[in-house]
């Protein structure tokens, strides 16, 4: 049974997608997922942040119900569940980008040199490669 996301407190657009994903967790999940191709919960698990496992559970839950991820049994093991970006997730590239060249442009960042100069050379390039090496996604798993 999916459960259903809650009302939103106003219908600003900054407020809805602050209530989806305005934590840090959330937004480092759909980083794994887009860019460094994590689709299982242990991969998630052992990311360098270190996010507990309860918080993790917790993101993917509401990821999945606000439409961001979807998820379905591993194909080679059923126990498992791999997680990918729906379309709608997908549209988020634009905004990790922007947050990529913003954290580059004012703090010291661990973000490959070669990534930021293939964004900065071109961004909507970069943003077409992104969705289509994500535009994979099964059929089972879009929303």
């Amino acid at each position: 049974m999916k459960k259903e996301a809650s009302p939103q407190r106003s219908g600003c657009p900054i407020n809805i997608a602050l209530e989806i994903f305005g934590d840090r967790w959330s937004l480092l999940i759909v980083r794994d997922l887009m860019f460094k191709g994590h689709r299982t919960y242990k991969e998630f698990a052992e990311s360098e942040e270190g996010i507990a496992t309860n918080i993790l559970a917790d993101r993917l839950q509401r990821l999945e119900t606000h439409g961001i991820l979807a998820s379905m049994p591993d194909p080679s093991d059923g126990r498992k569940t791999i997680y990918k970006l729906t379309p709608k997730g997908v549209d988020l590239a634009p905004v990790l980008v922007e947050m990529i060249l913003w954290g580059v442009r004012h703090e010291k960042t661990a973000a490959p040199p070669k990534l930021v100069r293939e964004i900065k050379e071109n961004r909507e390039r970069f943003i077409t490669k992104i969705r289509k090496a994500l535009d994979d996604i099964p059929k089972q798993t879009r929303q």
